[in-house]
């Protein structure tokens, strides 16, 4: 079975545990401190994109969407059709790993922890090419180990040695805002190209 079609079968059968029903309170947290607008912004594994939809309700206008799941990307392609049709939103379902654009910001959402440990380092390599000069990786990690995955654990230590090799400011502190059933198991991570 294909990543793709993995992923799609969970969506397709409803099995979207990861989903948070809103957005996470620490990047709607971030996303309140930023005042540009014309950021432009990519959300990788976006699933129900409860963040990019707060970002155009905020007014942010060049938002782009990844997933590889064709059932999600056709349903958020229906449910954000007028952010589109302005062109405030792109949706793209493909591989993030061969997306090619630049981008000023990149949120990360649980999309880290769904892939195999074993893309990690490519993860890291690929963010940087994604980020304009200057540009920043901010988001959620696990900081717990789970059993077997997705969602796949690690820690702060490990993920450092991901990012080491291509970024100089690397910063990953506990989060103070979590959910609830995530509480003391996530950090924020902030990076800069």
């Amino acid at each position: 079975m294909t990543d793709q079609e993995f992923w799609d079968n969970r969506w397709q059968q409803g099995q979207t545990g990861w989903d948070l029903k809103g957005v996470s309170p620490a990047i709607k947290q971030y996303i309140d401190q930023l005042t540009n607008k014309n950021t432009r912004i990519l959300i990788p594994g976006c699933g129900n994109a409860y963040e990019a939809e707060y970002l155009l309700q905020q007014g942010f206008n060049q938002v782009t969407v990844i997933d590889i799941a064709p059932t999600l990307t056709q349903q958020l392609s229906s449910k954000l059709k007028p952010f589109i049709e302005a062109r405030k939103l792109h949706v793209i379902c493909s591989d993030f790993f061969e997306h090619e654009s630049t981008y000023d910001i990149i949120i990360e959402q649980t999309f880290f922890c769904a892939i195999t440990p074993t893309q990690r380092a490519d993860y890291a390599k690929h963010m940087h090419k994604l980020l304009t000069p200057g540009g920043k990786l901010v988001g959620l990690l696990f900081n717990t180990e789970f059993n077997g995955g997705p969602p796949f654990g690690g820690n702060t230590t490990e993920y450092l040695e991901y990012f080491k090799p291509y970024f100089k400011h690397i910063s990953f502190t506990p989060c103070e805002n979590s959910i609830t059933p995530r509480a003391g198991k996530e950090v924020w991570m902030e990076i800069e190209k």
